[in-house]
């Protein structure tokens, strides 16, 4: 059986309203064993708290998305300091930097994202970082304010080597979704290869970024099996390798025992 951590998912999304059950049982039938759940927002992170206390496999991540930065107060950082202590939430995030929406101003994005790092230092929790089109900022901000001291994850990696090999540096894990399913993900799957083993993890963002062969349609966290595969035949190992490997990752990553 491989027993595979789904590092990444938002299964209290209302896409999956209808089924949510359903597709929890898919992904312990798939051989998930684990999976971290996201809350990003005013809105989700009391749902993700739902869930981790629902299902004992189930772990909560709690953060201000980049995107909903604008909304963030200091009452909110105060709300996810106290939601620390909780015994299922493992880390902060996801919190990054999100250039692609317009929809909270740069200067706000880094004074939050710093601020959730600052936090995350304080409680002595690694983060999960969010980053699009943000490369060049985001190890900055992460160089100046000593990131390297909780590390983390860089969630669903679609940037450089060079960019990786200096998240690397500072005590990060390299996560993989669906986009390296993809047949024309180069970049990618090259850097997949150059990750070293102990730093790899997967997951699949559900309900995004779903994975080949069933992109366009909803994901779900079964499918993170797909991203094994796929991280499989980039390394020539087994799939029961991948999963056993990155599972163990995750659990170091996030303090899981």
């Amino acid at each position: 059986m491989t027993y595979l951590f789904d590092t990444h998912t938002h299964l209290d999304s209302h896409k999956f309203d209808e089924d949510r059950t359903e597709v929890i049982e898919r992904a312990r039938e798939a051989g998930v064993d684990l999976l971290l759940n996201i809350g990003f927002n005013r809105e989700t992170i009391p749902t993700t708290i739902a869930l981790a206390e629902a299902y004992d496999f189930i772990y909560a991540a709690v953060g201000w998305h980049p995107v909903d930065s604008i909304d963030m107060t200091p009452d909110d950082l105060e709300w996810i300091e106290r939601l620390c202590d909780h015994p299922k939430v493992v880390a902060i995030g996801e919190i990054g930097l999100d250039y692609h929406w317009d929809t909270s101003p740069k200067d706000v994005q880094h004074r939050v994202f710093r601020e959730q790092i600052r936090l995350a230092r304080k409680v002595k929790k690694p983060i999960v970082i969010h980053n699009r089109d943000a490369h060049e900022d985001i190890i900055t901000i992460l160089r100046e304010e000593n990131a390297a001291e909780v590390g983390g994850v860089m969630h669903c990696y679609s940037g450089s080597w060079e960019t990786a090999k200096a998240c690397l540096d500072m005590n990060f894990y390299i996560s993989f979704g669906g986009p390296v399913t993809f047949q024309n993900a180069r970049v990618p799957k090259e850097v997949l290869k150059q990750v070293p083993m102990d730093r790899l993890l997967i997951e699949t963002d559900a309900p995004y970024l779903t994975p080949h062969p069933f992109r366009g349609k909803r994901n779900e966290s079964a499918y993170v099996s797909l991203v094994a595969q796929s991280a499989a035949e980039l390394l020539g190992k087994s799939v029961e390798e991948i999963a056993k490997i990155t599972t163990e990752n995750g659990k170091k990553c996030f303090g899981i025992v």
